[in-house]
């Protein structure tokens, strides 16, 4: 079924619990040059504003990017830091980088100079691809951490531009003899607790993911199109949005500027997405405007998904009621690369994350490392095999999380007599109340099916007696005002709906709460607040 030719790989489904991937392997062969060997050259690979790109032009655009930074002198496993919008060019430089056997180093486009500045250190990339749009925070990022600069739309002074760079370039490129277990890409971590770290991925990662969750769960075809809110810096955008569909020949919609909720919607309409993928956030928002009269169609979606938060119960609902769409609500991470724990479509339990996705075994554990019987709660782990390599230049993380063959996601959950898995917030984020543990999670969704909150986050406060009760960070629907009869009205509804010792003490109304570029919640600067 498979060869040595890293260009010749797989000749069909493959089992979702077992992947054979030859030694000799490179993740773009495989995902590019293989469709234009089975005769799938005039498959149309990309969908972004005016541009439509058929698998052989897309083809074309990476290998002259990688022949470019071939002359760049880029060598493999050297990095390549990437800083673009979601874009064919985005596709050219991650692919690219990857077919040379270098490392392919996605990063935020929402980021200021030091940020930069300490990706470029941290990364020790020797080129960087970036948009002239964000030259003002990254071009100063260069003085202090020099690197060749590719820039993309506008010319820079001080740096080569796109355009002229590839005319320059060969016009085809063969792909790298990489081993599986090469270093092909870093993703970044989120940093809500700290400085962003990489995450070392290998050329065989992302293939686990493509048959485990995307078609193992999604059922994900070549007919298929697919388009994610999340970008593709993320590790869950980068799958939704490049490698899945470029996995089994399928079709992307690429959408360059923030995810506005109407520019969302606007797309579904346009471009008529048979997979969706979002977080709760936008899902929230995009409701916000559905109530309003804002029109979409969605005839289109067969699923959606959701990840990076949790997904409320509420708001499953009401999409589910609005749109007759199920959201299979996942979790994932950058070190496990993807999806390992989803809803399944047809069994969707409203608030539960689901079951474990084929090939990933899941564990809840005590604090001694001793498993915990349904109902209670305990720290998850994960075993899969799209599991990083390590973190880079962080040895002592490495082995805190990565114990052996299982992964301590910092995640904590229960599983039910019926092997659903349930939410109960993060590691440190839970907090004992009365002398009793107290999930901010499930203080959230009770939050949330009030009729007037958009969004909801929940914190430990401690009191003048040094002990702690909950804090609610409230963002409320379009045109409704905070008030203290607010706030009363909201404590007895949270009273009403779970247990009323876990009501919020205090709660404070936001315009926004703060997330990371991935859509996180970022509960240290609420606690900063």
């Amino acid at each position: 079924m498979v060869g040595s030719d890293p260009c010749v790989l797989f000749a069909g489904a493959l089992s979702c619990e077992f992947v054979d991937i030859p030694t000799r392997f490179n993740l773009t062969a495989h995902l590019l040059d293989r469709h234009l060997h089975d005769g799938h050259a005039s498959d149309l690979a990309v969908i972004s504003g005016d541009q439509h790109l058929t698998y052989q032009t897309i083809t074309a655009l990476v290998d002259r990017t990688a022949s470019g930074l071939r002359s760049l002198g880029l060598l493999p496993e050297q990095r390549c830091l990437i800083v673009l919008p979601d874009s064919p060019e985005f596709i050219a430089a991650y692919l690219g980088a990857i077919k040379t056997g270098a490392v392919a180093v996605p990063t935020s486009t929402a980021l200021r100079t030091a940020d930069y500045a300490y990706f470029l250190e941290e990364s020790g990339a020797r080129i960087a691809i970036v948009h002239s749009s964000l030259w003002a925070e990254f071009g100063p990022a260069l003085a202090i951490n020099p690197a060749t600069a590719v820039v993309c739309g506008d010319p820079v002074e001080g740096a080569l531009h796109w355009d002229t760079w590839l005319r320059a370039a060969s016009a085809g490129f063969d792909p790298a003899p990489t081993h599986k277990d090469d270093a092909a890409f870093w993703l970044w971590t989120s940093g809500s607790t700290g400085r962003p770290k990489a995450a070392v991925h290998t050329h065989q990662d992302w293939v686990h993911c493509c048959e485990s969750y995307a078609r193992g769960v999604l059922g994900i075809t070549a007919a298929d199109i697919t388009f994610s809110s999340s970008k593709l810096f993320h590790a869950y955008g980068l799958g939704n949005g490049l490698v899945f569909p470029f996995h089994v020949g399928a079709t992307t919609v690429l959408h360059a500027g923030r995810p506005q909720p109407r520019t969302v919607l606007d797309t579904i309409t346009a471009q008529r997405p048979t997979l969706f993928f979002s977080v709760p956030t936008l899902y929230a928002a995009m409701l916000n405007e559905l109530d309003q009269g804002y029109p979409c169609a969605f005839d289109s979606i067969r699923l959606a998904a959701s990840a990076a938060e949790p997904l409320p119960a509420a708001i499953y609902q009401r999409w589910r009621d609005r749109t007759g769409v199920e959201i299979l609500d996942g979790i994932g991470s950058t070190e496990v690369l993807h999806i390992y724990l989803s809803a399944r479509a047809g069994r969707v339990r409203p608030g539960s994350t689901g079951q474990a996705v084929p090939g990933y075994e899941l564990r809840i554990v005590d604090g001694e490392g001793a498993p915990v019987p349904p109902g209670t709660i305990g720290d998850l782990l994960v075993a899969g095999p799209s599991t990083a390599l390590s973190y880079w230049h962080r040895a002592d993380l490495t082995r805190d999380r990565m114990r052996g063959r299982w992964f301590f996601t910092g995640d904590k959950y229960s599983i039910d007599e019926d092997g659903y898995y349930w939410y109960a917030g993060r590691s440190d984020d839970m907090f004992r109340v009365s002398g009793q543990w107290l999930s901010p999670a499930e203080v959230e969704a009770a939050l949330i099916e009030h009729p007037l909150v958009l969004e909801a986050a929940v914190i430990a406060h401690q009191e003048e007696t040094q002990l702690h009760t909950p804090a609610a960070f409230v963002v409320l629907k379009d045109g409704t005002a905070g008030t203290p009869e607010l706030v009363r009205e909201l404590q007895d509804f949270v009273k009403s709906r779970i247990t009323p010792y876990k009501y919020p003490r205090r709660i404070t109304f936001l315009p926004e709460l703060p997330k990371s570029a991935a859509g996180k919640l970022l509960r240290y600067k609420l606690r900063e607040l």
